[in-house]
C-alpha cells in the first residue's frame, strides 16, 4: 500500500539537507519551490513515523501479554489507532491537485430563466461574497452586466486568499462549484404565485500568474469602445471599455466597469489568462484522460449540479447526494457542510481508483 513512501522520505531526507545549505537560498525562487516541496511531504513523514511507531508498541504489547495479560488489554486502542494513522496516509499519497493553492476567478451568468435567472445570479453572487467574508478572503468584481430588475445577466469577480498549511487555496474549496445551478421558486414577476424553475452558470477559474501564461501581443485584437449602462458623467462620454481578443483561440472578453481603459484592460487581461489557462489544462488533462468533461456546456436546467428549493428551504447536490434543508443560511454564505460533501465524494472517488 506505501510502496511510495520510501521514495518520498528520502526525497524529505534530501530537502532537507538542500534547505540546511546557506547556498540555495542565493535563489529565492528554488529555495520556494523546495520549501514548498518540504512542505508538503512532512505531514507524509510525520504521519509515517507515527504509523510505524504504532506497529512497534503493538508488536512489544503483543509480547509482553504473553507473560502479562493487563498488556493485551491496550492493544485494541492500539490498533485503532494505526487504523487511523493509515486512513490519514492513503489520503495524504492522494497525487494533489497542483491548482489548489491558487486563487480563483469566478464567473455566474443567467440562463434559462429570463429575468428570474438573472435575479438567481444575483443571489448566487451574494452567496459566494459571503461565502468568502467567512472564509476571509478578499473579492474584488472586475466585470458585471446588471439586469433590469436588478439581478446579473453576467459578474466575474476574483477572489484571493491565504493558502492554509495543507498547501489549500481558494482553488481547493471553489473548484467543486464550476456547473449549471437551478433554482425553484416563486419569481417576482410571477402574479399567479406559481413555483417556477430557473438556471444560473457557475464557472470558476484558477487565476492565472503572467508567467504561467505567455500571450504574444500580436495574438490579440484590441478594441476600444463606449461604454453604456449607469455610471458617473465619464463612464458613458469616453472610450473607456475594452474587448480583447485572443485570436488563436477565439477567446473574447470585455470589461467596462472601470472608469479608466487603463483599467479596464487590466481586468479583461486577468479574466484572459484565466481563461487560457483552463483551456491550457482542459487540453492536457484529455491528453493524460477522457474523463474530464467542461463545469457548463450550456446553462440548461438538464445540466444541473445543485438545486436551490426555496418552498422546502432545500439544497440538494446531485453530483454527491447531499441534501439539507437550510438554504437560507446556504444563500447566506454557510457553504462549508455542502462544499465538504464534494470534497469528500472526490477523496473517496480517487482511493477506489488507486489514488490516480
Amino acid at each position: 500500500m506505501f510502496e511510495v513512501i520510501d521514495d518520498l522520505l528520502a526525497e524529505y531526507a534530501e530537502l532537507g539537507t538542500k534547505l540546511a545549505d546557506p547556498s540555495v537560498h542565493a535563489d529565492a525562487d528554488t529555495a520556494r519551490k523546495l520549501g514548498k516541496r518540504y512542505a508538503e511531504l512532512g505531514p507524509i513523514a510525520e504521519t509515517y513515523r507515527e504509523y510505524q511507531a504504532v506497529g512497534e508498541d503493538i508488536a512489544a504489547a503483543r509480547e509482553l501479554a504473553a507473560e502479562d495479560p493487563a498488556f493485551g488489554e491496550e492493544i485494541p486502542g492500539m490498533e485503532e489507532r494505526r487504523t487511523v494513522l493509515e486512513e490519514r496516509l492513503q489520503k495524504l499519497l492522494i497525487p494533489r491537485d497542483p491548482m489548489d493553492e491558487k486563487n480563483v476567478i469566478l464567473e455566474i451568468k443567467g440562463g434559462e430563466g429570463g429575468q428570474e435567472s438573472m435575479l438567481f445570479a444575483g443571489d448566487l453572487l451574494r452567496m459566494y461574497m459571503r461565502y468568502a467574508e467567512r472564509q476571509g478572503w478578499k473579492t474584488e468584481v472586475l466585470e458585471s452586466t446588471e439586469s433590469d430588475l436588478g439581478g446579473y445577466k453576467d459578474v466575474q469577480v476574483a477572489v484571493k486568499g491565504r493558502v492554509n498549511d495543507a498547501g489549500e487555496g481558494v482553488w481547493a474549496r471553489l473548484k467543486y462549484e464550476g456547473g449549471v445551478h437551478r433554482v425553484q421558486r416563486v419569481p417576482v414577476t410571477e402574479s399567479q404565485g406559481r413555483i417556477h424553475t430557473s438556471a444560473a452558470g457557475v464557472l470558476v477559474l484558477p487565476e492565472a500568474e503572467e508567467v504561467e501564461v505567455e500571450i504574444n501581443p500580436n495574438d490579440l485584437r484590441i478594441d476600444v469602445f463606449r461604454s453604456s449602462g449607469p455610471g458617473g458623467q465619464s463612464v458613458n462620454t469616453t472610450d473607456s471599455a475594452v474587448r480583447i481578443t485572443h485570436l488563436p483561440t477565439g477567446v473574447v472578453v470585455s470589461c467596462q466597469n472601470e472608469k479608466s481603459q487603463l483599467q479596464n484592460k487590466e481586468s479583461a487581461m486577468r479574466i484572459l489568462r484565466a481563461r487560457l489557462l483552463a483551456v491550457a489544462q482542459e487540453e492536457a488533462d484529455r491528453e493524460a484522460s477522457d474523463a474530464r468533461k467542461s463545469q457548463i456546456r450550456t446553462v440548461d436546467r438538464s445540466e444541473r449540479i445543485r438545486t436551490y428549493n426555496f418552498p422546502e428551504n432545500r439544497i440538494s447536490d446531485h453530483r454527491v447526494g447531499y441534501k439539507s434543508y437550510n438554504l437560507d443560511q446556504v444563500l447566506d454564505g454557510d457553504l462549508d457542510a455542502v462544499i465538504q460533501a464534494c470534497v469528500d465524494a472526490d477523496t473517496a472517488a480517487k482511493l477506489a481508483a488507486g489514488g490516480n
